[in-house]
């Protein structure tokens, strides 16, 4: 018995299932300890190998975590649930800045686009074993690819970012391997890697983007993969320098068997140039989606990378869904010929309301980062209070449990939609909710 629940099955299979089922519920908690195979195994009647194959299926599954002599327990943050668990309830009245979201004020209309892109498909209907990729969609997205300096590689096109980060970790690595993943970062991604099987290693960030020495240090221990978002970084608004690149480079070109995966998903809606760290190592892939920009329903982003790489992520696709949408593409295309959104005016719009906040919080003498993208990210002490008096106080901001591994506790906000008579209220209730801060490092 745990806490009231019982795990229960016969075959690996069943126990495992038990165990994920209870894990979902809520039943059994993040961090609460597992049975000992052995008294498992004699509580259910079955052999201990059977128990031992049901927790090998449960860690690949992400799901629990084994240490050894000291024992099995359920992932902090287990797969089953992920990090969603770690949110906000927002009350009716409260003004919430802690979706993520980008401003649907700054969105483009898609109807027209869709409307062509669907007469396009009446005329020449898109059948099984035509190509995945629309040739317009090849040819613009390359050409933003050459500008920016992403080394040339073939382009497929995926669901998304972390339908990219997903397929291309799958297509190079097994399960057990270590990722060296942003800390804090992107909570789907801290929740999709051991999903898959994976362990995670926590690198550091700061605001120039993850900290070399972090780097070099999960490399050298054996971590085979690492994500870097390059700008807009979530949830701390890094990105990664000029300086910070030159670093990183050197330090990937000591380990040239690491798969690198980086993500621009701030495309679009950034005031920094991209510094890419692509084709330092054998395989790579480069992911650019259009959700922040052109709206997150639209599900599509283009990967390039290493040919290696690229034809193990379209050989994979063809088995599964095949390919992403054409009428999807062709809208994206026309979206992009259209000139649907100004870069540099949403850059500008999201870069006003995050300094602005930033600079109000300094004066009431609290730190905050946020040097790209829609998210300001606040180091706090107590991450639990902080949360609770700002939602007291009529704001719901993110918990930083959601996005952290090791890293001290933060809150994060969302400015995308803050208006400049909303920024002063806001900065009183967080200097109120956390107190003043000294100015250090948020790893």
């Amino acid at each position: 018995m745990l806490g009231g629940y019982r795990i229960e099955g016969r075959g690996a299979a069943e126990i495992a299932a038990s165990v994920e089922r209870a894990v979902g519920a809520g039943e059994l908690e993040p961090g609460q300890l597992l049975p000992p195979m052995r008294e498992l195994a004699v509580q259910l009647g079955v052999n201990p190998n059977t128990v031992a194959a049901a927790y090998r299926v449960l860690r690949e599954r992400g799901v629990i975590e084994t240490a050894g002599r000291r024992g099995s327990r359920v992932r902090p943050a287990p797969a089953t649930t992920g990090r969603d668990h770690i949110r906000v309830d927002v009350p009716e009245g409260v003004r919430d800045v802690s979706s993520g979201n980008p401003d649907p004020a700054l969105l483009p209309p898609l109807g027209q686009a869709f409307a062509v892109a669907a007469a396009q498909g009446d005329r020449a209907p898109v059948l099984y074993g035509d190509v995945a990729v629309e040739p317009e969609l090849a040819r613009i997205a390359r050409a933003g690819l050459n500008a920016d300096g992403v080394p040339e590689g073939p382009l497929a096109v995926v669901s998304g970012s972390l339908d990219a980060v997903e397929r291309v970790l799958a297509a190079h690595l097994k399960p057990g391997d270590t990722v060296a993943v942003e800390d804090p970062g992107w909570g789907r991604t801290l929740d999709l890697v051991p999903a898959l099987g994976l362990r995670t290693v926590p690198v550091g960030v700061d605001d120039e983007g993850p900290r070399p020495d972090d780097v070099r240090g999960a490399l050298e221990a054996g971590a085979r993969a690492l994500i870097v978002t390059d700008r807009a970084q979530n949830p701390t608004g890094a990105a990664v320098s000029a300086t910070r690149a030159r670093a990183l480079r050197s330090v990937l070109r000591e380990h040239p068997g690491t798969v690198l995966i980086e993500d621009d998903h701030g495309h679009g809606i950034v005031d920094v140039p991209l510094h890419p760290l692509a084709g330092v190592t054998q395989h790579w892939a480069f992911v650019r989606s259009v959700a922040k920009a052109y709206g997150p329903d639209l599900r599509l982003a283009v990967l390039t990378g290493d040919t290696v790489t690229v034809d193990r992520v379209r050989g994979r696709q063809r088995l599964g869904p095949g390919w992403v949408s054409r009428i999807v593409q062709r809208a994206v295309v026309r979206l992009w010929v259209d000139g649907a959104v100004d870069a540099r005016a949403v850059a500008a719009a999201y870069g006003a309301r995050r300094d602005s906040l930033i600079r109000a919080l300094a004066q009431r003498g609290v730190t905050a980062h946020g040097r790209s993208g829609m998210n300001v990210w606040v180091p706090v002490p107590d991450e639990t209070g902080a949360v609770a008096r700002l939602l007291h106080a009529g704001w719901a901001v993110a918990p930083g449990g959601r996005f952290r591994m090791s890293a001290p506790p933060g809150i994060r906000i969302t400015v995308s939609a803050l208006t400049a008579e909303e920024t002063g209220p806001l900065a009183d209730a967080i200097a109120s909710a956390v107190g003043p801060a000294p100015a250090r490092s948020y790893v």
